[in-house]
Order: C-alpha cells, then sequence, then structure tokens
C-alpha cells in the first residue's frame, strides 16, 4: 500500500510545479509537490517575466501580484538593450525593449492590466511555493523521482528520501512532471519528442560588483558586448546581464559543445568580469559558476491518460525572447482548471486532452522562436564586419570603419541600425506572449472565421473575442468608480458569461446551467446603471457582439463561447456548449468533491 495518497502528484517545484500547486490548492485540490534538492532555485536563471504571467499570478490574488511587484525590477529599468565594446567601453547602439519603445509602451498599456518587469527566478519560485505551502500543498524536499505505473484509476509513484535513501511510494490520481529539460517523467512516460539536445555550450557567472557608473544613466537588463578575440564565444560576444540593480550581474559566453566544459576559477570569473566590464581594476564578489547547454526541443505530446509533462519538461530551449519561466506557468494555468472540474466531479476525463492539444502547439512555437532569435544576432555581425575575417586585429579594424567618412562607412552604420532594430522580434516580441489561440474540444467556435492578424502576429498582440483567444482587456468600472479590468471579472477557478443591457436572459440561463452542472458561473451585465459600467467604450468596441450577445470565459480566461446576439434558448445554447467541453459523462469522484 502506498506510503502517501493525493490528488495530484506534482514532480519538481520550479516555476510550472510551483504555479501548478498554487493554482490546484487554490481550487482545493489535494496535492502533493516533490522536489529532489533542499531548496528552490538557487540561480537567477530565468527572469523576464511577461503580461500574461502576470496576470496569473494577479488571478492568483493581489498579495501574489503585489509581491511579485515589490522583488521586480520594473519596467522602466530594463528597457534599454546595449550593445558595446564593453561597459566602460564604446556603444555600438542599442534598442527600446519590452515594451520601453513608445510605440510597443502604448500596445502594452492597452493589453493587459499588469506590466512586464524582470523577476529572477531565485525571487518567483519562493513565491509560487509559499502560496501553494499556504493553501494546502503538502510539500517533501530532498525527494527523488524515481518511476511511475500508471493504471485506470491512477498512478503509482516510486520516490527516495534522500536524506536516509529510504524509497516509499505516493499514490495519486493524477501526476505531473515538472523535473526540467532531462524530465525523468517524460522519459519514463515515452513521449514523442522533436528537435536536439546539447546544440550549443553556454556557461554563468554570477558576481556582485557595483556597476551603477556604467549603466545607471542607461539602464537595462541585457548589455551584449562585442570584443574579437576574446574567450567569450566563437565570434566574440558576450552578455552581462543585470539581476539586481546596480549590483548583481551574470556574464553569459559561450564555449565549444564539442569540448569539455571550461573550469571557472575565482581567478578566471574575475578576468572575463573585467574584460567584458572593461575595468582593468574590477574586484567582484563571486557567488557560483555553472555551464548549461542550448537545447532545441519539444514535445509534440504532453500527456497520457493521467500523466502531464509542463514547463522545462516539454519545451526546452535558450532563454532567448525570455519566454521559459513564462510558459511554464502558463502550462500550469491551463491543465490545473481542468484537473479541479475533473477531480470535483464537474467533467470528465475528456476534458483533460485538451491540454496538448492546446499546449504542445505553444510548446513547438516557442521553441522555435527562442532558437531563431539566436540565428537573428547574425546581421549584427555581418553589419560589424566579423563575420569576413577570423583574426582578431581585422575583425576589430572592420568595426571600427564605422565611424569613418564615406558610402562604405556610411551603408554599414545603417546596417547596423537594421540589425539592432531587428532584435525586436526576440526583445520586444508582445505578439508571441500575447497571442495565443488555442483550438481543441475545450471549447465551442460560433461559426465565425478566424479574424487572423492584420499586423505581425509576433511582434503584435491583436485582441479578439472568437473562441480560443484570452479574453481581452479593457478597464471597466463598478459603481462605486472603481476601476476593474476585464480579466478581474474572469478566472478564479470560475467560469464568466459578459453580456449587456438586453441580456438578463443569459444571466437567468446561467444560474440554471450552473446549478445542474455543479460549476461556478459569473455573469456580467455591462451598460449604463449596472453594476459595472463601459465608460470607456472599449469594451463595446473589443467584445465583438450586440449588447444583448454574450461572450463566457473558461477558468483560465481564455474565450469558450460567444453568441453574437441574444440566442432563441439562451439556456439550451449553455448547455450544449458547457457539456461539448466538459465532457461529464465518466466524471469521477475525488477528496476536494466529497469535502
Amino acid at each position: 500500500m502506498a506510503e502517501i495518497e493525493t490528488d495530484v502528484l506534482i514532480v519538481g517545484t520550479g516555476p510550472a510545479g510551483g504555479a501548478a500547486a498554487a493554482l490546484l490548492s487554490s481550487y482545493g485540490i489535494e496535492n502533493v509537490a516533490i522536489n529532489r534538492y533542499r531548496w528552490l532555485a538557487n540561480t537567477p536563471r530565468a527572469h523576464i517575466t511577461n503580461q500574461r504571467t502576470m496576470e496569473v499570478l494577479r488571478d492568483l490574488g493581489p498579495e501574489v501580484e503585489a509581491e511579485a511587484y515589490m522583488h521586480a525590477t520594473e519596467g522602466d529599468l530594463i528597457g534599454n538593450n546595449v550593445f558595446c565594446e564593453s561597459l566602460a567601453g564604446e556603444e555600438l547602439g542599442r534598442m527600446l525593449s519590452w515594451g520601453n519603445n513608445p510605440e510597443s509602451r502604448a500596445e502594452h498599456l492597452r493589453s493587459s492590466p499588469c506590466q512586464m518587469n524582470d523577476l529572477p527566478q531565485t525571487y518567483m519560485e519562493p513565491l509560487l511555493f509559499k502560496t501553494a505551502c499556504s493553501r494546502g500543498t503538502q510539500a517533501r524536499m530532498q525527494t527523488e523521482y524515481l518511476g511511475h505505473v500508471e493504471d485506470e484509476t491512477g498512478v503509482t509513484t516510486t520516490c527516495r528520501d534522500r536524506l536516509t535513501g529510504r524509497e516509499f511510494e505516493v499514490r495519486s490520481k493524477y501526476l505531473v512532471g515538472a523535473d526540467g529539460g532531462n524530465s525523468a517523467v517524460a522519459e519514463t512516460c515515452g513521449l514523442p519528442f522533436e528537435g536536439q539536445m546539447g546544440v550549443g555550450g553556454s556557461m554563468n557567472i554570477l558576481f556582485r560588483a557595483d556597476l551603477t557608473r556604467f549603466v545607471a544613466h542607461r539602464p537595462s537588463v541585457l548589455y551584449w558586448v562585442m570584443q574579437p578575440g576574446a574567450n567569450v564565444g566563437g565570434i566574440g560576444m558576450g552578455l552581462v546581464r543585470m539581476v539586481r540593480p546596480w549590483n548583481e550581474w551574470l556574464i553569459v559566453w559561450g564555449y565549444d559543445i564539442n569540448e569539455p566544459a571550461p573550469e571557472v576559477t575565482p581567478e578566471l570569473a574575475t578576468e572575463v568580469a573585467r574584460q567584458l566590464v572593461g575595468d582593468p581594476e574590477l574586484e567582484i564578489e563571486l557567488l557560483s559558476a555553472n555551464t548549461w547547454t542550448v537545447n532545441n526541443m519539444y514535445a509534440t505530446h504532453m500527456q497520457t491518460d493521467r500523466v502531464f509533462i509542463m514547463g522545462d519538461a516539454a519545451h526546452r530551449h535558450p532563454p532567448s525572447n525570455g519566454l521559459g519561466s513564462n510558459t511554464s506557468i502558463q502550462d500550469a494555468y491551463n491543465l490545473a482548471w481542468k484537473l479541479a472540474h475533473v477531480l470535483k466531479g464537474a467533467a470528465g476525463p475528456g476534458l483533460l486532452n485538451s491540454y496538448s492539444a492546446e499546449r504542445a502547439p505553444v510548446a513547438k512555437q516557442i521553441v522555435t522562436r527562442a532558437n531563431q532569435s539566436i540565428g537573428e544576432f547574425g546581421p549584427i555581425f555581418e553589419a560589424l564586419g566579423l563575420t569576413d575575417s577570423t583574426d582578431p586585429e581585422v575583425m576589430q579594424e572592420n568595426m571600427e570603419k564605422r565611424g569613418e567618412d564615406g558610402p562604405a562607412a556610411e551603408a554599414q552604420r545603417a546596417a547596423l541600425r537594421k540589425a539592432i532594430a531587428f532584435k525586436k522580434y526576440e526583445f520586444d516580441c508582445h505578439g508571441v506572449e500575447m497571442n495565443q489561440r488555442y483550438d481543441s474540444e475545450a471549447l465551442v467556435r460560433d461559426g465565425q472565421p478566424d479574424p487572423g492578424f492584420e499586423r505581425d502576429a509576433e511582434l503584435h498582440y491583436q485582441p479578439t473575442t472568437w473562441p480560443g483567444a484570452r479574453l481581452p482587456h479593457c478597464w471597466l468600472f463598478a459603481a462605486d468608480g472603481t476601476r476593474v479590468s476585464t480579466l478581474d471579472l474572469a478566472g478564479k477557478g470560475r467560469w464568466s458569461i459578459f453580456t449587456g443591457i438586453g441580456g438578463e436572459a443569459w444571466a437567468e440561463a446561467a444560474k440554471a446551467v450552473a446549478r445542474d452542472m455543479g460549476i461556478a458561473i459569473d455573469t456580467h451585465m455591462i451598460g449604463p446603471r449596472r453594476a459595472i459600467e463601459d465608460h470607456l467604450g472599449d469594451w463595446a468596441r473589443l467584445r465583438e457582439t450586440t449588447d444583448t450577445g454574450a461572450v463566457m470565459t473558461r477558468p483560465d480566461q481564455h474565450v469558450c463561447f460567444r453568441a453574437p446576439e441574444m440566442a432563441d434558448n439562451p439556456e439550451g445554447e449553455l448547455r450544449r456548449a458547457l457539456s461539448a467541453i466538459l465532457q461529464p459523462a465518466e466524471a469521477e469522484t475525488s477528496h476536494a468533491a466529497a469535502d
């Protein structure tokens, strides 16, 4: 007999596992989270936190969102993406990134109630872990996953207590593998992957040093250093990344993946830091050094019947675009409400099939985008003349020609400006972050065609209420004048219907359907002299329905049903849509349902 029984066992407490645990506990689902280490992240690996991820934290509660902002470096301090010969040396150019370009900032402000920021993983993980444990998650550190066996009624997982060496079993109804890029859960399941691991090698040096005098006038999170001949990658490029302004830093450079990983001594770390910063007298406090591999692999299917993978276990890619922890947390947001509904008896297990259908395409998209972004440094190297020779002296001479007079130098300067501006596909890729439109059985289309994208779908977010898309954000107003986002009226484990004056029948229908199907549906009637008003007219512009129509969202704030106008039988329409989504015929009973 298993030593521990629970509804959901989560392997891993990184951004994906921590978010899954926090969400499941918020929804009242018993879960156990295990971590093979003694504590959480010990290096600030992931850090860029986009608007959609902040919306998930906001949905977990205002205190969670507020603590994230408290620890984060705000958007205004991370937006100058600098290219230079060293931090103390000549600047080659820069671009405004992460929503700091004025046009991009306007798009970001219109798109979400939340702001982009820089929240290192060493702060994100404890926030999610604390939220999970304070709401009911049972956590065990120094506990290693060894394997699992899945059967018709659940999963038996074998674990090892790394302090005592003792093995024990956990019996759960579902298992979530959030155990990183070398996922043992994914391997045990034999899930299919495409791509390649270990396509490149990189090393991190984490250190403390006050670099205020080099960066405070051009605040950024990323400083790209071009030094031909330097031991910072084949073309002479290294990265100095701000961890905490302006005294904690991470240096990243590449090494030949076909050679042994370099050993970084304190002396070497100091030498590299001095070289990239451009200060031969710089003294650093070395915190850590480690090597890692650049991967280009994603799962084409992310689940079996009762086992699911998420986060780096499913999408393995370089940190380009800052998509890693964001996509991981959003994986959890997609799956957690579905598990909760099945375990509470409000949905059949067929609902869970939509997890892979919806998130596997996202895994492919972001792995492809992140690896493509690495290749998009090429035009910068070419513009600087770094690809014309392997001789460091010639490469340096080619770089310096950009300051000369004449047509050739003018063309070089133009090419460099164009190449740097093109990096917006990595550093200001708002559409990749916000444009996910799901296609699965967990939504019901209304017969309207896919609206497509009027602008570049990678660069620009395009709001729509077409089923499958995230509910568009706009500011509405409560009766007391308080400003409230449409997203604040959705989520929190509940279904939401948005309608207007004349849509009263949707509210009555929702009450009847919610009662019969055992789910929570909130109805918001938006209009003059109603509880919520659209003073700015933005909802009327975004909703793509008449006043009497309806837009319904799932607990993850994605639109799942839309009626352009009042239906002849609104209760029948809602019942039909929710029955198709929830597939309730084979619903299970759980500990949570019995409470």
